[in-house]
């Protein structure tokens, strides 16, 4: 078993806040999943839910397992996710419903900035909040490009160290 990295953010003593990779753990899987279902379908409501429910297997079975995947902790709950593919590319970043603007999303994105020189992603352009997000925390445009799948637009942004 190799090194896994981790962080801790002291609070306090009851609110100890961890970001660590993602185990095997079906409990973990399944809440990372209930976060991904619920923050996909709010943050891309120009898209029919459907689609999002018909991918919840290939995510869950393919796109997880392939991915390395670090968890936000706060208190022993997971709060949110991020995903990264190929050692560069960010497939998924989501903050569970409840716990958007609290600057969750940002510490996962400045963590896995502390290990990977190059990230690269793709968002949809009609993610306004997402792709404001990405670009004050330093991901420039580098491509628009059409989704065939579901026939919108999206940028590929990347931040370089």
């Amino acid at each position: 078993m190799g090194y896994s990295r981790c962080c801790v953010y002291p609070v306090n003593l009851e609110e100890a806040i961890i970001i660590r990779e993602l185990t095997t753990n079906e409990q973990e899987i399944n809440r990372v999943m209930e976060i991904w279902k619920e923050s996909t379908i709010q943050a891309h409501s120009f898209i029919a839910k459907e689609y999002w429910l018909q991918n919840y297997t290939v995510v869950k079975e393919n796109y997880i397992p392939m991915s390395k995947t670090y968890l936000y902790l706060e208190s022993n709950e997971i709060k949110g996710f991020i995903s990264i593919v190929d050692g560069q590319f960010i497939g998924a970043l989501f903050v569970a419903v409840n716990c958007q603007g609290k600057g969750i999303g940002r510490k996962l994105l400045d963590h896995v900035k502390g290990i990977y020189d190059c990230l690269t992603l793709a968002v949809y352009k009609d993610n306004e909040q997402a792709v404001s997000f990405y670009q004050k925390n330093e991901f420039v445009l580098k491509q628009e490009q059409l989704d065939k799948e579901t026939n919108h637009v999206e940028y590929r942004m990347s931040f370089e160290k």
